[in-house]
């Protein structure tokens, strides 16, 4: 192809957004807090380009073409119900599972677009006025070579401090569902999460999850 990062289409970063120190055993502690802590409302749908898979890759293309490599950061949000630890995902047209983020803009930060991606996603406000999210460690990172459907992971070598506030309000669009999926129903369920997805629950044992009681 010439270039030798010609088909390299995208890199995304899993991010953690919940409070930790360090655990007895020297693992960093995450500290999650009951579901019913936080608030779930609606709001206008956002609308997704209806497109086939060809007209997928070769907008993709088009964007490599245009803009290089192109960066996508999502956030893995944990909370609690009964008494173990859930991830938040999003549901679109009642089909396919996300993390909520999306892809940054040409010269945006990870930190930056992150926040901005998840006001439009979760806030009442894209503006993210509100409440102000707290970005925290680099979990994983994953890239899609020859703008293939499969990403293959990677290591991360930054780290930055996390935190998720013990309640929050998440507005989300009307076409999307926000649930809480348990990490144990998530771990290797890469048939129906993907493998990305699937693969948090594996990211996350490096931390000590601490369940707060409210």
């Amino acid at each position: 192809m010439g270039d030798v990062h010609m088909g390299v289409e995208a890199e995304a970063e899993a991010e953690t957004i919940n409070d930790h120190s360090s655990s007895d055993d020297g693992r960093k502690r995450v500290d999650i807090y009951p579901l019913s802590c936080y608030y779930f409302g609606s709001k206008e749908a956002i609308v997704f380009k209806d497109e086939t898979l060809y007209d997928r890759i070769n907008r993709m293309k088009s964007n490599y073409a245009a803009f290089g490599l192109r960066t996508s950061v999502e956030a893995v949000i944990l909370v609690e119900l009964f008494k173990h630890p859930h991830l938040l995902l999003l549901q679109v047209r009642n089909s396919f599972f996300k993390l909520p983020g999306g892809r940054l803009r040409p010269g945006e930060s990870d930190i930056v677009g992150l926040k901005r991606k998840l006001s439009r996603k979760l806030s009442a406000t894209e503006d993210g006025y509100e409440t102000e999210w707290e970005v925290g460690e680099c979990l994983g990172m994953w890239w899609r070579h020859d703008f293939e459907t499969l990403m293959y992971p990677y290591l991360p070598h930054n780290a930055k401090k996390p935190r998720l506030p013990e309640s929050r309000k998440f507005i989300v669009p009307k076409n999307m569902k926000l649930l809480a999926v348990p990490l144990r129903q998530v771990h290797e369920n890469d048939k129906t999460y993907g493998p990305i997805i699937s693969g948090v629950p594996q990211l996350l044992s490096k931390f000590s999850i601490n369940i707060v009681d409210i």
